[in-house]
Order: C-alpha cells, then sequence, then structure tokens
C-alpha cells in the first residue's frame, strides 16, 4: 500500500493559504499547515517562519509537496528556504503573481533553478482586494478612489485554492505557470454596484484623484514604490482592461467563480450591522 501524500502548506492562516488547507483536507490529502502563530488551525498546525530557513526544514521532514508563498519584498533569503525544502519535498507550488514585479520574478527564477518540480500561480486582481473599501461602505455606501473604469476580472480567493490543490497533488502540472483570473471584466465602479447589490444597499463610487490615493496609502505606511506600482496599474486598467482566462476550469473542471457571487458570500463584511439593527 501506498504511503498517503502529506503536503506542506507555508502561511496557511493566510487569505489563499487557508482555503488551501480546506481543500486538501477536503480531498483526504494529510495536510501540515505551517504559520507563525499556528494556534486557530488546530491539529494539523505546525509553527513555522520563512525568514528561519531551520524552522522550514522541520516542518518539511517528510513531505511530498509544498505549497509556497513569499510575502517579502526581495528573493534574497529564498534560496536557503529552496535549499531546505529541496530537500525532503518533491513538487513546490508557488503562489506568485500576475504583476511583472522584478521580485516576484526572480523568486521565479530561483524556483526553477532548485531543481524541485514546480507550478506558478500568477492570479490577477483579487476579489478580496474591495474588502479595502468595506469600511467606507458601511459607513456611507460610497466607495472613494481613482481611476473607477479600471477593469479587472477580480478571482475568488477560492478558486486560487483549488487549483493549488489539484497542481500538489495531481500530475501534468510540473513547469507550467497559469494566469489565473475570474470569469467577467468589470470595472471598479462595477464591483462597488455589485456588492451594493448582494447587501441590499445602492453602493455609489466617487471619483477623486490619484495624487489623493497616493497620500492617503502613504499615510497608511505603504511604501511609495508599492502605491506607485498600483497607482499606475490601475491607470492602465482603463485604457487596457485585465486579461480574461479560463485556467481555474481547465485545471479543475469547474468554472471560476463570478465576483457576483464571492459578494453574495461575503456580504456581511460589508453590512453597517448597526443601521440593520436599527431598521
Amino acid at each position: 500500500m501506498s504511503r498517503q501524500k502529506t503536503v506542506l502548506v507555508t502561511g496557511a492562516t493566510g487569505t489563499v493559504g487557508r482555503r488551501v488547507v480546506s481543500c486538501l483536507e477536503h480531498s483526504g490529502v494529510q495536510v501540515r499547515a505551517m504559520s507563525r502563530d499556528p494556534d486557530p488551525l488546530g491539529t494539523t498546525a505546525i509553527r513555522g517562519d520563512l525568514t528561519d530557513p531551520d524552522s522550514v526544514r522541520a516542518a518539511v521532514s517528510g513531505v511530498d509537496a509544498v505549497f509556497l508563498l513569499w510575502p517579502f519584498a526581495t528573493a534574497e533569503k529564498l534560496p536557503a528556504v529552496l535549499d531546505a525544502i529541496a530537500g525532503h519535498a518533491r513538487r513546490v507550488v508557488y503562489l506568485s503573481s500576475a504583476a511583472e514585479r522584478a521580485g516576484e520574478r526572480h523568486a521565479e527564477q530561483l524556483i526553477e533553478q532548485s531543481g524541485l518540480e514546480w507550478t506558478f500561480l500568477r492570479p490577477h486582481a483579487f476579489s478580496a482586494n474591495t474588502f479595502a473599501w468595506s469600511d467606507q461602505i458601511r459607513s456611507g455606501g460610497v466607495v472613494r478612489g481613482p481611476y473607477p473604469a479600471a477593469a479587472t476580472a477580480p478571482i475568488d480567493e477560492h478558486d486560487i485554492a483549488a487549483v493549488a490543490s489539484s497542481a500538489l497533488t495531481s500530475e501534468g502540472h510540473t513547469g507550467v505557470a497559469y494566469l489565473l483570473t475570474g470569469p467577467q471584466l468589470l470595472t471598479q465602479e462595477q464591483q462597488a454596484r455589485i456588492i451594493g447589490d448582494a447587501i441590499g444597499r445602492q453602493v455609489r463610487w466617487i471619483d477623486t484623484p490619484a495624487r489623493d490615493a497616493r497620500r492617503d496609502m502613504l499615510a497608511r505606511g505603504w511604501p511609495a514604490a508599492v502605491v506607485d506600482d498600483i497607482l499606475r496599474a490601475q491607470a492602465d486598467l482603463v485604457t487596457t482592461p485585465g486579461p480574461v482566462t479560463d485556467a481555474v476550469r481547465e485545471v479543475t473542471g469547474a468554472p471560476a467563480r463570478t465576483f457576483r457571487q464571492w459578494a453574495e458570500a461575503n456580504a456581511d463584511r460589508f453590512r453597517d450591522t448597526a443601521r440593520l439593527s436599527s431598521i
């Protein structure tokens, strides 16, 4: 009898990582969920830190495949982590990005050179990015920001996790980079309107200058280079909308969830509960 496959999930408490854990467990795979704070994860959890290769080496012992994210600005410490992984596991599925950032592509190059079987997931805009609007929507039913016509095909984080789970546990994904999107192009203004439909309240977009958005993001502590990249990308998406791919269906056999489905599933995050209780 063959040994049950074991998968290490890094960033297991994150937006995508915790859903990868859920998908793998649902499919009967033995999961080792690694996090700096593993307490919420239950019996599958193991404490580990990607900045500490020794903790990664301990976590990956006896593991067949690794779901890897790299939430750092540079890939300087990644080679040591890859060495630790390659000492035990055969396959790595890396959560990259569709953005052409130097750090992301450098990380991909290092993984390609590691000797591991690799698959790259390059999601475009996350549906969950709109949680950044939740305070504005709850308090006033508006979203203030630049570039309301910037258009992307937002992807549900569950679909990213489903693709990751397939790539970690089935054959045919080695050496492939999947560009992941949702099924429909939507402007930012349309996304705000759909959230309004989901919560039963009109949500309007109020166009504001990019310089105001830049000032606000800097005040919240965002690095200037990241802020400028985001605003530049949004400006480009007005004239050149983001791509739409069918990669989710191709890998999982199921169509990608729509943004409307995502908004309905997450409507409570945008509702003004105080207002509802007074009605």
